[in-house]
């Protein structure tokens, strides 16, 4: 653990002080020692454009400011000390060829606002391989595009309105882009290996916000982590780096659409035979989703949540237990469970004798709705479109993504370009492709090297709870979402190395919706409400 700044955190908190003076009186905030160079590289420089505007949010009118722009960070074997002596100094890096990443963001901060007691969240999507828009503009920022509820969108023009449900009533919002997505850019050699994998990229996302901290002035808020799909297993490396590597306590860290270990995915368990876990824990899920389509074989249950608790108990028990037989389980019983996955599923006895009693993600999606034509949503059960290939064995394609994605990356290039006056002559990237150079070996907490398994992060956020025992969890799921089951996360969450009264620390909220929950708009005003009441629990202001 790091102890050795006593000193230079007394600086710190004495700038933040007047940073924090000047952003009250509406001025914007300027670098700690006012010169951007510090926050540049050799590559890239920092940049801004700063804006104003106001939202009405659960009733509540925010004037805010906002910044778009980017900041510099470097790979972990960085050593800014003895970057400071240039080319004359013989214990610095290679100027020229040290990989650096600059790092997109835009800041909404609520003008006048104390720094102190104001919160300050730090948001941003997964993927890999994936930019903050969706977060951005179908979430919590102060514009919000709308798309259709579970179709595809019509073609543009889109329309963007005033966010109801944006976060800014109950906190300022950080979102930001992965390195190589959005706006960030990467350079330098080896620059894919620097910053493309489960630690790397956890690295950048640490260094970005303890250098965002510093040039805004926000040490001393209360803080928050936001990290929705992919982002769920960053966060929990990130605030682990940040409380037990830096000494910076997060008050909370809101997860939406978890996974933790990636050996639970029911994306390719055929990969890992002997793993049936992903099996059982889809299950609520593919039930959930056959009873929105009308597909279950017998009378419809009116209650939807006892329904997929119901599910849950058989899923872990009767059906875990016959999965666990293996090739020892009889035929009569292995009959008995193919024709209850039936009727909690609505997919043929006869396919689920074939599949070995055994549906991946792929395959259900692909089959539900076979009958006509039809494939069903990975991110979103609840959206259908046009199978692709009829003989195909899994689902080619996600129809939510093919529904709502054109109306997002569309409202955003006009939005950040017309409104927030950035982006001019610059390509924004929703999505790349970064598979080919991730890594996902991960070094859990403790261990000497990364260990070459699936990734599994269960143990970064269980130290981060044992380091610091205040910290609060809030796991939020959608009981449509078959990227990341809902019940997934719960598994996980009821699985981690913690003490017992530690699990008090960790709400759980489920919506009737999808991965992005916020795609329902009622889900949206329902995880608004429940985000911002955790939040004001957590902050510990001095008001």
């Amino acid at each position: 653990m790091n102890r050795t700044y006593v000193l230079v955190g007394g600086v710190v908190l004495a700038v933040t002080a007047l940073v924090a003076v000047a952003f009250a009186m509406g001025a914007p905030p300027k670098p700690a020692d006012n010169s951007a160079d510090i926050y540049s590289g050799k590559f890239f420089k920092a940049e801004e454009s700063i804006t104003t505007g106001s939202v009405t949010t659960a009733g509540t009118n925010v004037s805010y400011q906002a910044i778009a722009g980017t900041l510099v960070v470097h790979d972990k074997d960085w050593n800014d000390a003895a970057q400071s002596g240039g080319d004359k100094n013989p214990d610095a890096k290679a100027d020229s060829t040290s990989p650096e990443a600059s790092m997109f963001f835009v800041y909404y901060a609520k003008r006048g606002a104390s720094l102190q007691d104001r919160p300050i969240t730090f948001l941003y999507n997964g993927g890999p391989g994936s930019s903050t828009v969706w977060l951005h503009m179908g979430a919590f920022g102060p514009k919000r595009v709308v798309t259709a509820d579970d179709s595809h969108t019509p073609a543009a023009p889109y329309r963007v309105i005033d966010n109801d449900e944006s976060l800014l009533d109950a906190s300022d919002l950080v979102f930001i882009d992965a390195p190589g997505t959005g706006f960030s850019r990467i350079a330098g050699k080896d620059k894919e290996k620097a910053f493309y994998g489960v630690d790397p990229d956890a690295h950048a996302f640490s260094a970005f916000i303890q250098e965002f901290l510093s040039k805004y002035g926000r040490w001393n808020s209360p803080k928050y982590l936001f990290g929705e799909s992919y982002g769920t297993p960053r966060s929990a490396v990130v605030v682990n780096d940040l409380e037990t590597n830096h000494d910076i306590d997060f008050n909370g860290v809101i997860l939406l659409s978890q996974i933790l270990n990636f050996d639970l995915s029911v994306d390719g368990p055929t990969t890992n035979p002997g793993n049936d876990l992903p099996y059982e824990i889809a299950l609520p899920t593919y039930a959930a989703t056959a009873w929105y389509h009308n597909k279950l074989p017998g009378q419809k249950p009116a209650d939807l949540i006892a329904f997929v608790h119901g599910v849950e108990n058989w899923a872990m028990n009767d059906y875990a237990l016959a999965l666990q037989q293996g090739t020892s389980l009889s035929p009569g019983r292995r009959a008995a469970v193919a024709e209850k996955l039936h009727e909690l599923t609505g997919l043929p006895v006869s396919y689920i004798l074939k599949a070995d009693l055994r549906i991946d993600g792929g395959e259900f999606e692909k089959n539900l709705q076979d009958d006509n034509g039809l494939t069903t949503g990975r991110l979103d059960t609840r959206f259908s479109g046009p199978t692709i290939d009829p003989l195909s064995k899994e689902s080619d394609y996600d129809p939510q993504s093919a529904a709502i994605s054109s109306a997002y990356v569309s409202g955003f290039n006009d939005y950040v370009r017309n409104q927030l006056q950035y982006g001019q002559g610059k390509i924004y990237n929703p999505e790349i492709d970064v598979f080919k150079w991730w890594e996902f070996k991960h070094a859990q907490p403790g261990a000497p090297f990364a260990f070459p398994g699936a990734t599994n992060v269960m143990p970064d956020i269980a130290d981060a709870m044992k380091y610091n025992p205040q910290l609060k969890i809030m796991l939020n799921g959608g009981y449509y979402d078959l990227a990341t089951p809902y019940y997934e996360g719960w598994y996980e969450m009821h699985h981690l190395p913690i003490p017992p009264n530690l699990a008090n620390n960790i709400q759980y909220r489920y919506y009737q919706s999808g991965h992005m929950v916020y795609a329902h708009e009622q889900s949206l005003k329902e995880l608004h409400d429940n985000v911002a009441a955790f939040i004001r629990q957590t902050q510990n202001t001095t008001k």
